[in-house]
């Protein structure tokens, strides 16, 4: 479990704006650009999400493209782990893994290097926002494609409202705010 108290979570919170109508409307956008922009803000966050998996043995930290790359790095960092990136089809440069999964309006295909991970590493998935599940139910059988044990997902926003949760059943979740 995540050690922030409800200061740092409303602290975090206040910092994350609201843009309505973005990317179409009725969408209410949640902009992390302004607690990016606070060195203070963006450590603190990068430690809460870092937190509760030291000392757990966590081999590599995956952030998705292209946000989850800004929290995943300094996570990898913090835990002394390895960061690896999961991008989306066509912009990695070695042989890939693939998979392709639903979005509220269509598809998309994720691809990771098929040498990022070797077989019982431990993984730690980091993301800002979990709104459907559907990306990162993806990373999960990459990662278990390649032998790994997603060990956690870890976001820094979680849309309790969409039920990603629901297709994360079977892998520990954990997010610092919950809208």
């Amino acid at each position: 479990m995540m050690n922030a108290t409800a200061a740092d979570i409303e602290t975090l919170k206040a910092a994350i704006r609201d843009v309505p109508d973005f990317p179409k409307p009725g969408i209410m956008f949640k902009d992390i650009t302004p607690l990016l922009n606070d060195t203070a803000l963006f450590g603190r966050a990068v430690k809460l999400l870092a937190e509760p998996y030291k000392g757990r043995g966590i081999t590599k930290v995956i952030g998705m493209e292209a946000r989850g790359f800004i929290f995943a790095a300094p996570v990898a960092l913090e835990l002394g782990a390895g960061f690896t990136p999961v991008r989306k089809k066509g912009k990695l440069p070695y042989k890939t893994v693939s998979v392709t999964y639903d979005l509220e309006y269509g598809q998309d295909t994720l691809q990771i290097h098929e040498d990022a991970l070797a077989p019982g590493e431990k993984v730690l998935i980091v993301d800002d926002v979990l709104a459907t599940g559907g990306t990162a139910r993806g990373v999960c059988g990459l990662v278990e494609k390649l032998g790994g044990k997603v060990e956690a997902v870890a976001m820094l926003i979680e849309l309790g409202f969409l039920n990603g949760r629901g297709r994360l059943s079977g892998y520990p979740v954990e997010s610092l705010i919950k809208y």
